[in-house]
């Protein structure tokens, strides 16, 4: 969210809709694909349909699978590749919570689904689709009325981001208050439990997931964690909440609501000016820049799940910005937060406990606290789970600074977990209350991989957890 708002006359659209540029109300930025949010749930169900068609065509996942589990197949990684972009595609325009789920799996799927679908859901943790401004205009004029023109001085067409949910636009107010407006989608919060389910039974159908891994308990937690998303004024409260978390953290800041252009469906808050976090990652910043952003991450993660007891669950890389100047980070997007339980946090300290202290027994029996384990589970199922727990936790078990950027981990636990899974169905879906924590997790291994940062994660999360 690094450019300014671009004047277009008084009122925001000038007497002809042409800014002073000449630009016409949605000048397209290069590369940015734009697409009428379908509303209605029939049209919806329709566009999923055609995708759950195209994956079907010609048993391609079928062939991926077989692939996957070591089987014959693999010359179809080419047609295999395309036919997952497509459906990328197809859940990047439908948007709302067909494309979050879709995000969602892009993170979880390093241990549930094929690599070629892996790699392609990713794309939807860049950016959706965007809005036309005849849809922008009629979810203003809804929220604000009639004559909401007025509200502002200057207005942008032109999104400076466009997610799952909404899309935010430069704004400035009649005062002069320089804001990034988030507008929801029309018709997103009703169709969030048709979408899941929706989605769900697409890759059920598709035999995208391993037959006998039972999902309900991760879709109803998506369910309700979409629901809370789609209430800006949640939002708005939890944006307060966590300034207030961090304002003990010198390099890190929350930009404010402003509750009298915030409606339920539109969320004004503080434009904040910075460069991409991940231009750290480019070639000649310093490696001390990258580490110190690295770590400040990583602190907060472990402050979030045994501190805060609050965690903000989207890692997207467009939720981060870096002040060049001061090297400040900037956290833009609270719709996805989660209270956590004092219980479930002493059980992730206790395991973490056993993860630095190598005690595969106690890591076992904390593996059956948190509920990836049974307590009567059978022993090679239970030794491949703590497996692949310890794998996870390579960063944690490491003395020293672990390099992110030279790390093969994700794809490691891809191997793993699609043995576990699709060769010895020893896999069941994760406690649903895990699911975000899984997604904060993850994102943050990934987003401190691509700025290549190498930072001491063992010592960070001592401390946070009691552990000699």
């Amino acid at each position: 969210m690094g450019r300014g708002p671009t004047g277009l006359g008084p009122t925001g659209l000038g007497p002809t809709g042409l800014g002073p540029t000449g630009r016409g109300p949605m000048s397209e930025r290069p590369g940015q694909r734009r697409s009428r949010v379908p509303a209605g749930r029939f049209e919806r169900l329709a566009r999923l349909g055609w995708a759950a068609g195209e994956l079907a065509a010609g048993g391609l996942v079928d062939r991926a699978r077989r692939w996957a589990t070591g089987g014959a197949g693999g010359a179809q990684t080419a047609p295999l590749r395309a036919r997952a972009q497509r459906l990328a595609l197809r859940l990047a325009q439908l948007r709302g919570a067909a494309m979050k789920l879709g995000q969602l799996l892009s993170l979880e799927s390093v241990d549930l689904l094929p690599a070629e679908f892996a790699e392609a859901l990713a794309m939807l943790r860049a950016s959706g689709d965007a809005m036309p401004a005849t849809q922008i205009r009629r979810v203003l004029g809804r929220e604000y009325g009639k004559g909401w023109q007025a509200r502002f001085r200057d207005f942008d067409w032109e999104p400076v981001a466009a997610a799952s949910i909404g899309q935010v636009h430069a704004a400035v107010a009649r005062d002069g208050r320089r804001l990034a407006l988030k507008i929801q989608y029309p018709g997103i919060a009703r169709s969030i439990d048709s979408d899941v389910d929706n989605v769900a039974a697409l890759l059920h159908i598709a035999k995208l997931l391993p037959v006998d891994l039972d999902v309900s308990g991760l879709v109803a937690e998506a369910k309700r964690q979409l629901h809370q998303e789609a209430d800006y004024r949640i939002e708005a409260a939890s944006l307060r909440r966590y300034r207030a978390l961090v304002a003990d953290e010198p390099g890190l800041f929350v930009p404010a609501p402003h509750d009298d252009l915030s409606t339920r469906r539109v969320l004004a808050m503080d434009f904040v000016d910075g460069e991409p976090i991940e231009s750290l990652g480019d070639p000649g910043v310093p490696q001390a820049r990258r580490d110190a952003a690295g770590e400040a991450l990583e602190r907060l993660v472990f402050r979030e799940l045994f501190e805060f007891r609050f965690l903000q669950t989207d890692p997207n890389f467009a939720n981060y910005r870096i002040d060049p100047a001061t090297d400040r980070i900037g956290l833009l997007d609270f719709g996805s937060t989660r209270e956590i339980d004092p219980v479930l946090s002493d059980r992730y300290a206790r395991i973490c406990r056993a993860i630095l202290a190598g005690d595969r027994e106690a890591v076992r029996a904390g593996a059956v606290e948190i509920g990836y384990l049974r307590p009567d589970e059978q022993e090679e199922r239970a030794a491949g789970v703590v497996d692949l727990i310890l794998l996870v936790c390579e960063p944690l078990r490491q003395p020293g600074p672990y390099d992110f950027g030279r790390s093969r981990l994700p794809s490691r636990v891809r191997d793993l977990g699609l043995d576990l899974a699709f060769r010895r169905g020893f896999l069941r879906a994760p406690p649903p209350e895990t699911l975000f924590l899984h997604r904060k997790l993850v994102g943050s291994f990934l987003l401190c991989a691509r700025i290549r940062a190498r930072v001491d994660v063992h010592e960070l999360i001592r401390p946070r957890i009691g552990a000699a």
